[in-house]
């Protein structure tokens, strides 16, 4: 429950906000309206201290101006400029493998004329940046084109000088007959021919090689000669990611026209054309000087690359504080576009929704922006009454923020409503236990949920990319509260790897079926199943102190033993679940001035509930406390007593107990007589509330207003008059209303919740029978899996057994942690999920508020991945 005095309120508000914690856990934090008077020499430091704070919740002031006509824009749009440059440099940073610095990094935002100094060091940087980094790109283009020429020179050098050695070529050339009878054509044929020689040499990627061969034959008509021959080197370009293979090529051709179409072809293939020497001197000459100038480009490359991560070091060491500075001021400006100017243009009014018991902090930021600043105006905050709905703000701490998110994942609550969290925390992880319960894969998982708890503050585990981890380690607190709870229910099931722990010693004993009853050694040599009957003394001592006995585990009867248990247990748990939702809705109906909802709608439906599916649980109950062991033969089926109250027949079978007809006529008789009460009853109170009421005057205050509703507003105004409240003072700060009731739509939604609600109870119990099936389920997987590979590697007695029996229990292993660790445990998870949104919460929480958002810069973490600004 949230405490009420104003004074109490703000002495516990800062002890548990030490702790992370609040009242509001309960039920979301009350809110205000609040106006911020700002004075425009002094908003943008007060805005900043708000955002340092985190606080308020901006509203805009200006929703029909465009987000380009509004006053910061410029200001603005600098601060992208600003986001684009330090993008650029880190990329520049990661493209150069530069670490940037690790540790917390928050600076301040900086004021406007600070800001306009660093974006004139951001613009230096980024001139000399791009200057050096086109120089290194003109650099290393010149370097590769002199080995690719140093390349082209050594492998032509014998491409020409053949002889006496041909390359085939494979179709005869039409313009020359005589040589239809010759295999091959060489240069001296050309020359004979009195043929004007020419020679093309270039580089070109090795998958472009073939369509470049076929392209020249067809052109040409066989006037050229292709030789080829690839590089072993990889040449890779930087201005493109394309295969660095390439091939050095030599074209010889014959005639000028040739020459032409031939080195049209070089240019629509992208081949890189390099002068080819007349003599083998020149040859050598231009290997020389290429040998020189490759040795004086790789000297000038070296010293600007040492120049440009100079350059890069010394710009990630404050990248990180510039990263943070400008998104903080950006935000800054953003926020103070919601705002609007008064008359004068001297002063900025914003609106925000604040908690209540951080007003005070709020002025206190006020109060230092102000000094901040300088300005001799103070600025300063009025709270304002409102009829809309407040946003929901409920606070929570790295334990709590778990299952707060589990809540919120089904719908934020509205404003002040019962908040499921708080009681999730401990029903959640124990429905999931009782379908995962088992010893020893509830000691895995809590022992794999501990570890991500002490290793929380690890850098590598917090900020990873990968999002499946990221969630699991969200959710550390909550995987370590369900490992625990599976232990626990472990040991009640007394399952632990599908084997049964015997640690107090079984309470059935075997001997004194020889002892005190009919059994012989005959009876043990014979085939078949032995029974032991509880009925002969000294057999059954007692139930065991805690769990389940370990003799089950060995029994034939075993899964109808534990079938019946979870089944019941199931039922149980699941009446007590939802009739505790049903409470839960008392107090959303008090704190919100609905009495009459108690009375018309809380009692009927926990008459109903409770009267049908609650006596189950009460026959449970007392079968298990009234009939033993030995008698267990004689009592009576839960199930037909339960149909049999239905059709008035409970004299045909023996009764549970003496008068039970009586009783459960009157239960029924009461839960039928609680369907019309709740289905006319509050529709019939606010037609009677509103009769004769044509103008209702509604009086508003964000204290005590939820949502405008018809119904709300006259409860209200009904509750002052019974206190005798004076209307007239509190209708000075509101507005009239003239509203009528409608009684046919009341009507209508009223018949609507109660079928659902009745249909419902019948439904929802027969869903938490999906304990017992998940628990079942789970039992006999692990029990597979034990028989299937482990009693494979364990029967086998010789010395190879221990080799062979290592790989089978790494299968083991395998398997219990895929299947019935990460499989069988997201299904628990997803089921546990879906009884606490459907058959938990829908009974007092609607989930259709809106959530609290702060203007904080506390989003803006000091680890930013350089993606973020790309």
């Amino acid at each position: 429950m949230c405490v009420t005095q104003s004074g109490l309120k703000l002495n516990v508000e800062g002890k548990l906000r030490n702790k992370g914690l609040s009242m509001g856990l309960f039920r979301s934090e009350e809110m205000c309206l609040a106006q911020l008077f700002l004075q425009s020499g002094s908003a943008y430091d007060c805005i900043s201290e708000l955002g340092e704070l985190g606080l308020a919740e901006f509203r805009d002031l200006n929703p029909s101006v465009n987000a380009f006509q509004r006053k910061f824009v410029t200001e603005i749009k600098r601060c992208e400029d600003m986001e684009r440059i330090l993008g650029y440099l880190l990329k520049e940073i990661k493209k150069s493998d530069i670490p940037l610095p690790e540790g917390q990094v928050n600076p301040n935002a900086p004021l406007p004329k600070q800001a306009l100094s660093v974006m004139e060091q951001l613009q230096r940087l980024e001139l000399e940046l791009s200057e050096v980094t086109r120089n290194k790109e003109k650099l290393q283009k010149n370097l590769l084109e002199l080995t690719e020429y140093t390349h082209m020179l050594h492998i032509t050098k014998n491409f020409a000088q053949r002889n006496t050695e041909y390359e085939s070529i494979q179709t005869q050339y039409e313009e020359f007959p005589f040589l239809e009878k010759e295999s091959i054509m060489d240069y001296s044929s050309m020359q004979r021919l009195g043929a004007k020689l020419g020679f093309i040499s270039g580089l070109i990627q090795r998958v472009k090689i073939e369509a470049f061969e076929r392209m020249l034959w067809r052109v040409c008509k066989g006037y050229t000669i292709l030789s080829y021959s690839e590089i072993d080197e990889c040449l890779q370009d930087p201005e493109s990611a394309e295969d660095p293979r390439t091939v050095v090529f030599l074209i010889s051709y014959w005639g000028d026209q040739i020459g032409q179409k031939v080195k049209k072809i070089c240019d629509c293939y992208h081949c890189h054309l390099y002068p080819y020497p007349n003599s083998n001197e020149e040859r050598a000459d231009v290997i020389d000087g290429l040998k020189t100038r490759i040795q004086d480009l790789h000297t000038v490359l070296h010293r600007t690359e040492d120049y440009l991560r100079q350059v890069l070091n010394k710009a990630s060491e404050s990248v990180y504080t510039w990263v943070i500075q400008v998104k903080k001021m950006k935000a800054i400006y953003h926020i103070l576009n919601l705002c609007s100017f008064d008359v004068t243009n001297k002063c900025l009014i914003a609106e925000v929704w604040c908690p209540l018991n951080d007003l005070p902090a709020l002025r206190r930021a006020l109060e230092e922006g102000s000094r901040r600043s300088g300005a001799t105006v103070p600025s300063f905050v009025n709270r304002i009454p409102s009829n809309d709905t407040p946003p929901t703000l409920i606070r929570t701490n790295k334990f709590t923020s778990g299952f707060q998110n589990i809540v919120d994942s089904y719908g934020v609550g509205n404003y002040r409503e019962v908040n499921p969290a708080p009681y999730t925390i401990i029903t959640f992880p124990f429905l999931f236990a009782v379908m995962f319960g088992d010893l020893g894969h509830g000691i895995l998982m809590a022992c794999f949920a501990l570890w991500m708890v002490l290793y929380e503050n690890d850098r590598k585990l917090k900020h990873t990319r990968n999002e499946i981890w990221n969630t699991f380690f969200e959710g550390r607190y909550l995987i370590l509260m369900m490992g625990l709870f599976s232990v626990y229910t472990g040991f009640i099931y007394n399952d632990c790897f599908s084997k049964s722990l015997n640690l107090f010693g079984s309470r059935w004993n075997v001997t004194a079926m020889f002892t005190h009853g009919n059994w012989t050694q005959e009876t043990i040599k014979k085939p078949g199943m032995l029974s032991l009957d509880p009925s002969v003394i000294g057999v059954f001592s007692g139930p065991y102190p805690f769990g389940i006995d370990p003799i089950w585990n060995l029994a034939s009867n075993r899964l109808t033993f534990l079938n019946s248990y979870k089944m019941k247990m199931s039922v149980i748990l699941g009446i007590i679940h939802m009739s505790f939702g049903v409470i839960l809705g008392v107090f959303n109906h008090l704190h919100f001035r609905k009495k009459f909802c108690v009375y018309l709608m809380f009692i009927p439906e926990l008459l109903f509930l409770l009267c049908v599916f609650g006596y189950l649980v009460f026959m449970i109950i007392y079968k298990w406390l009234a009939f033993s062991a030995k008698d267990s033969k004689t009592a009576p089926s839960i199930l037909i007593h339960f149909i049999n109250m239905f059709l008035m027949q409970g004299d045909t079978i023996q009764p549970l107990y003496s008068g039970q007809a009586g009783v459960q006529a009157f239960l029924l008789v009461i839960a039928f007589l609680s369907v019309p009460v709740l289905l006319f009853g509050k529709p019939l109170y606010l037609y009677w509330l509103h009769k004769g009421r044509n103008h209702l005057h509604m009086y508003q205050g964000y204290e005590r207003v939820r949502r405008c509703s018809e119904e709300e507003i006259s409860l209200m105004r009904a509750h002052d008059m019974e206190e005798g409240t004076n209307h007239d003072a509190l209708m000075s700060s509101s507005e009239s209303q003239s509203e009528e009731i409608d009684f046919a739509d009341e009507f209508l939604h009223q018949a609507i919740h109660t079928i659902e609600y009745c249909l419902s109870c019948i439904s929802n119990t027969a869903s938490y029978l999906r304990l017992w099936a998940l628990s079942l389920a789970h039992a006999q997987l692990s029990e597979v899996l034990w028989s299937m590979v482990m009693r494979v590697g364990l029967r086998v007695d010789t010395r190879v057994g221990v080799v062979f029996l290592v790989p089978v229990f790494g299968l083991f292993a395998v398997l219990t942690v895929s299947i019935l660790l990460v499989m069988e445990g997201l299904s628990a998870f997803l089921h546990a999920l879906r009884l606490h949104w459907v058959e938990f919460q829908n009974k007092f929480y609607s989930g259709t508020g809106t959530k609290f958002n702060p203007f904080t810069f506390s989003v803006f973490h000091n680890s930013i991945n350089s993606e973020s600004l790309l």
